[in-house]
């Protein structure tokens, strides 16, 4: 459940990613990255207000992201939904997840390990820069691993 939950959200910041980028692709990138590696968040309510900002000033993507989320969410759990528990699916999954929201942990979550998730967002309220570099850390650790190894190791720390 958690597996498709999260599969949904990474869904939905796609498409809203794209969307944003589509307009003029160079500078919204440089600013979105730059807000997330470079600007530190105090507090959530940053997070808070960064997103409300967003959400007020390009109300029609973030509408048109919820739409193309569900039925791109419902097709991919459909037909992929056995495909998304095999352990080398589920690792390249992991590695994007860790790639793309590795600062949210977001693939610490999907591979079951909550405790780790939060984790991340404690160090993204603190530290922002840090918790972008952990997620690509991770990203390597899983590119670099079997897929043997990779389900050891998740289920090792899921107990």
């Amino acid at each position: 459940m958690v597996q498709k939950i999260v599969l949904a959200v990474a869904v939905f910041i796609i498409i809203l990613v794209a969307l944003t980028f589509g307009e003029t692709i160079a500078t919204q990138a440089f600013h979105w990255i730059s807000h997330l590696a470079g600007v530190v968040i105090h507090n959530f309510s940053d997070l808070y207000y960064l997103v409300a900002d967003y959400i007020s000033a390009h109300p029609g993507k973030v509408i048109m992201a919820l739409v193309l989320t569900v039925p791109v969410t419902y097709w991919i759990i459909k037909n992929k939904g056995s495909d998304i528990k095999r352990p080398h699916s589920q690792r390249k999954i992991a590695i994007v997840l860790a790639i793309f929201l590795g600062w949210l942990g977001a693939h610490r979550f999907y591979v079951g390990q909550i405790g780790a998730g939060v984790i991340y967002l404690l160090i993204l309220y603190f530290f922002a820069p840090l918790a972008v570099i952990l997620g690509f850390v991770d990203a390597l650790r899983y590119f670099f691993m079997s897929d043997e190894e990779f389900t050891t190791k998740t289920s090792q720390l899921q107990g």
